[in-house]
């Protein structure tokens, strides 16, 4: 184990991030009593130039007038680079008390997010604010991914990253087919057999690209949480994404529809059987030093220093569940 100790990000349950639009308010009572563990009110790419405006005066109304009960409060902002950004965050958080995080997309550079972070702590400041406003942020172009780690330690608010995958593929001129999804043309065209036939396996060619952010998240703190789906007509597809993800170590999903919000919750809620076998690896390690063991086991199998945070990890998202 390294001497150097990061640091972890404010613990939140984000197995599921609702996009809504800021230009849509009759949306906004029905995202309050959905199942989404967060939700982020958009100002940028859900709305249309024109709109921009009124959507912030609605997303000030809907955070102040409407019960969201526990669900984590995001505001995503327009970009640093148009004329819409600095009033999307002087405005909406010297209104809002109930904002918890602000979402900054196309983070390119770590002085993106320093820019913003300045803005928050003068607005704090000037409002009196107890509570410290998150930073979320979107690593969806290929100069962000280069900078990706730079990005992980730009500020002490940072929580979690989203990957853009959309506009990732528009940055990096990938070939995609759907929002999310994979092409069939990136795949894998085995040896021939016996016969001479050969086997054609497609694979995910967003693979790389979310394992480097993932690393990055898991390496200063912060919770690596996979993007849109934009098919959310395919529900077998959206699930298929989300378990790649879980498996890569993503600690949730967007929902762009409502109907992929139960989905994202399913695939990154531990089973009974992983919550049972981590609350037994705490309670033989309990145990041992109960007794003065230096070695802890369980099943016939040692148990390492990994295994046990991996298990506290896991408890600590179980409990959170509960409690929401």
């Amino acid at each position: 184990m390294s001497f150097t100790l990061i640091e972890q990000a404010t613990p939140r349950l984000h197995r599921s991030e609702l996009a809504v639009p800021g230009s849509a308010p009759g949306m906004f009572e029905k995202a309050a009593q959905s199942k989404a563990d967060q939700i982020f009110l958009d100002l940028e790419d859900a709305v249309a130039p024109d709109d921009k405006e009124q959507a912030r005066k609605n997303i000030i109304q809907g955070l102040n007038d409407i019960d969201w009960g526990k669900k984590v409060m995001t505001l995503r902002i327009n970009g640093l680079d148009t004329q819409y950004c600095y009033r999307d965050v002087v405005d909406v958080l010297e209104n809002c008390p109930r904002l918890d995080i602000v979402l900054i997309p196309k983070v390119g550079v770590p002085q993106d997010v320093y820019a913003i972070d300045m803005m928050i702590t003068q607005i704090e400041q000037y409002k009196k604010r107890t509570k410290k406003i998150g930073i979320e942020i979107l690593i969806e172009t290929a100069l962000g991914m280069a900078n990706v780690e730079a990005i992980a330690q730009s500020s002490k608010r940072l929580e979690a990253m989203s990957f853009g995958v959309a506009d990732y593929a528009a940055s990096t001129r990938a070939r995609t087919t759907v929002i999310g999804g994979v092409n069939p043309d990136y795949g894998v065209l085995t040896d021939k057999d016996s016969s001479g036939n050969r086997e054609y396996y497609w694979a995910d060619q967003w693979h790389a690209a979310q394992t480097r952010m993932m690393v990055a998240c898991r390496a200063y703190g912060l919770r690596p949480i996979d993007g849109p789906f934009g098919d959310f007509g395919d529900p077998d597809g959206y699930i298929a994404a989300a378990k790649r993800a879980a498996v890569l170590g993503y600690e949730g999903k967007w929902a762009i529809h409502p109907s992929q919000i139960e989905l994202a919750n399913q695939v990154f809620t531990p089973s009974d059987a992983e919550v049972t076998k981590a609350r037994r690896i705490l309670d033989a390690m309990a145990q041992a030093a109960k007794e003065g063991k230096g070695a802890v086991s369980l099943d016939g199998r040692l148990i390492d220093i990994a295994s046990i945070r991996m298990a506290e990890a896991l408890i600590e998202k179980a409990n959170a569940m509960a409690a929401a």
